[in-house]
């Protein structure tokens, strides 16, 4: 029994198939009528056969019937038109990394020769070799385990949860809980909640903790926004710590910390007293005891028989310090803002404009602040480097300052000899003018 699609292909054909002889001419005007027709083409969303397709299904029928209408399997089905050499690099690259997209493979091959491969032949090639996306994705991509760190201040985890609302000035506001906590001992270097997540709210946490415990070697976080600022990282750079990120979707990476959030919320939430908690005060002082007399001291179950307290105490030796840091701390944690210096020696901050040495003139600099009063430190050279204090432009004054950029060029000395005083003598000899 024909098939749906032959059927089809003869309804298209029409009128030719009654036609015994059909001259040339006469046959392209019945191919054109028929490819300005409309059908109803199976398994397609198109409406319209061209002309020479039409013509080879005709040519078909007429050396085979309807059987030659029939969908014939395309002679290279399973042939990939790669190359052996494009196939090989294709899966050496796909090989490295099985995660790899088609589109990164490709990239790769055109870097090394084979340009412009045909996407859907290495589609194919990837699905034949059963290292297509599809085939790869559901594999685990990563290798998860378990770990510990092995010394107390090796690794900090930091992170924000949500607490309860907190009576303000402004009224009822939601608190967050941004806590760091070590990997090794479980201790909390220290957690406090603040009315925002955001970077400022972070970083005076993290700032509480190294004054309290010391200096982690890294500080691990989540991809969030306040944990991805340029404060934070400049902090951490200047602090010799290293900020680490999380893969995105994988909290896992943070359970211990996950695991001290279950806690707070199960031992401190459930026994706090909200018509206690008239401000933000009241409640991290609630935290901070809670933590030092009870969490602190309690035996954790990852911990065997120890303490956070007492496991923690072991690795006092070979805890980082804070040292001469901490002459400067307040500094760490300053923020750093780049600016342009204008031409006049003047850089504009929440529409107050600094006056700033000027050999920096056109260039940029630092402008260190407090970012919890928001007010304006020094300036700061790019590199780190301490350039100057600030002060508020004052454009009265400098209309009588005389100010030069250094290194201008300065009056040349006096010349022993000179055209103009030859000159002079000369014509003051010609004509005897005497020297008045």
């Amino acid at each position: 029994m024909p098939s749906k699609i032959a059927l089809f292909r003869l309804s298209v054909l029409g009128a030719l198939t009654s036609r015994i002889d059909i001259q040339h001419g006469e046959l392209k005007q019945l191919l054109t009528a028929q490819s300005k027709q409309q059908f109803d083409i199976p398994n397609s969303s198109k409406v319209q056969v061209s002309a020479r397709t039409i013509e080879r299904w005709y040519y078909q029928w007429r050396k085979d019937g309807i059987e030659g209408l029939e969908p014939q399997p395309r002679k290279d089905r399973g042939n990939c038109k790669l190359s052996k050499e494009a196939k090989l690099l294709i899966l050496r690259f796909k090989e490295e990394d099985m995660r790899r997209s088609l589109t990164t493979l490709l990239d790769l091959a055109s870097h090394h020769g084979f340009k412009n491969l045909p996407r859907s032949s290495v589609h194919r090639f990837l699905q034949h070799q059963h290292m297509s996306q599809r085939v790869v994705s559901d594999a685990p991509t990563i290798e998860r385990r378990q770990f510990l760190a092995q010394n107390a201040n090796e690794i900090w985890y930091g992170d924000v949860m949500h607490g309860p609302k907190i009576m303000t000035p402004d009224g009822l506001k939601k608190s967050y809980l941004v806590s760091v906590l070590d990997d090794a001992s479980r201790l909390v270097a220290h957690a406090e909640f603040c009315l925002n997540e955001q970077a400022v709210s972070i970083e005076r946490v993290l700032k509480e903790a190294v004054m309290r415990r010391g200096l982690p070697s890294r500080f691990v976080v989540d991809n969030g926004p306040a944990y991805k600022s340029e404060s934070l990282q400049g902090i951490c750079a200047r602090l010799d710590v290293r900020l680490i990120y999380c893969r995105p979707y994988e909290p896992e990476a943070k359970g211990k910390l996950e695991r001290w959030h279950r806690t707070v919320r199960e031992q401190f939430l459930n026994e706090l007293n909200l018509s206690l908690i008239k401000n933000l005060e009241d409640i991290n002082i609630r935290i901070l005891a809670w933590v030092e007399e009870l969490y602190h001291k309690r035996c954790h179950s990852s911990l065997e028989t120890q303490t956070p307290l007492e496991r923690y105490r072991e690795d006092v030796s070979k805890i980082r310090l804070l040292g001469e840091k901490a002459r400067y701390i307040d500094e760490i944690f300053y923020h750093r803002i780049k600016r342009h210096v204008k031409k006049t020696g003047v850089i504009s901050y929440n529409k107050i404009e600094y006056e700033v040495p000027y050999q920096y003139a056109s260039t940029y600099i630092n402008l260190v602040l407090d970012p919890h009063t928001q007010q304006v430190k020094y300036l700061e050279s790019l590199t780190g480097e301490k350039i100057g204090e600030v002060v508020q432009l004052d454009p009265i004054s400098n209309a009588y300052r005389d100010r030069q950029r250094p290194g201008a060029a300065k009056p040349k000395p006096h010349k022993s000899s000179s055209v103009v005083e030859e000159v002079l003598n000369t014509y003051q000899n010609r004509y005897k003018l005497e020297d008045k």
